[in-house]
């Protein structure tokens, strides 16, 4: 489990690194961020995931989220991987919310998608096992997880799929049942097939109904989103989490829209709510 460094620069008295490893999960080289805030020697520290939207890479969050100072502050370690597998050697789509930075976060079972397409089992399984690795100080006792956008879905169903690792979940601008809107049914009928049961391991909303709990959500959304009716409704998982009884915090941010204005303004919000869960 070796990587390459790619990158790293001071920040908040931590550092924040860019990194690079062979992925046998997607056959590909994979880039991914983490920052590290300032700790005393020996320290175990908590870890967030971010999981980012359509047409993103790790660098997106990691330039333009304004995560650091919070992270600094609750000294928890912020990890931001790609959304998709990258290379000539990858299948593409022409749009842009399918195929190269549209990963959806599932297990591709289609030709040609299914060779590289394995961001669930990258996400789940093999890029934790190179933190826990390579970061000592990580300690995957106490992990949280969040997203936007296609981020947001992806941190909700990996949230719900695996309630034991997960101390805390929540997303900006979540799609929140890709069963329901356009972004969902061609990403989940191109990488799944037509069968629509095969989807509901990622769908949050189908995930909840199928019996998936757990104690509480956080969910900011901006009323003034160009993709909040047609792509993301909120309103289902609203409704899902009130039939499951699950504590849904839905915050409705008048004037926002889908930008990383939206997500800077509320990410320190994120990172206090996840770390008064991480505590040890």
């Amino acid at each position: 489990m070796s990587i390459e460094t790619v990158s790293t620069n001071r920040a908040f008295g931590g550092t924040q690194g860019v990194y690079r490893h062979a992925s046998s999960a997607t056959g590909t080289d994979m880039t991914f961020s983490v920052y590290v805030p300032p700790h005393a020697e020996g320290a175990k520290l908590p870890v967030v995931w971010y999981l980012s939207g359509l047409t993103c890479t790790h660098a997106n969050v990691t330039d333009k989220g304004g995560f650091r100072a919070a992270c600094a502050e609750h000294g928890v370690i912020f990890v931001a991987p790609d959304t998709s597998p990258r290379g000539d050697e990858v299948p593409d789509d022409d749009g842009y919310d399918f195929g190269k930075g549209a990963g959806f976060y599932v297990d591709a079972t289609q030709a040609p998608w299914a060779v590289n397409f394995r961001m669930r089992s990258y996400v789940e399984d093999e890029l934790p096992g190179l933190i826990a690795a390579q970061f000592p100080m990580a300690d995957m006792a106490r992990q949280a997880i969040t997203g936007h956008s296609m981020g947001g879905h992806g941190a909700l169903t990996i949230g719900l799929r695996n309630p034991g690792r997960f101390a805390s979940i929540s997303a900006f601008a979540p799609i929140a049942s890709p069963l329901a809107c356009g972004w969902g049914e061609k990403a989940l009928g191109g990488y799944l097939g037509p069968d629509k049961a095969a989807w509901r391991a990622y769908d949050a909303c189908a995930l909840i109904a199928d019996g998936a709990r757990v104690d509480a959500l956080l969910v900011d959304q901006g009323d003034a989103d160009q993709f909040l009716v047609e792509q993301l409704k909120p309103e289902l998982l609203r409704e899902a989490c009130a039939a499951a009884g699950i504590d849904l915090t839905l915050r409705m941010q008048a004037g926002y829209d889908h930008s990383y204005y939206f997500i800077e303004t509320f990410m320190a919000d994120h990172i206090a709510w996840h770390a008064e869960r991480l505590k040890g």
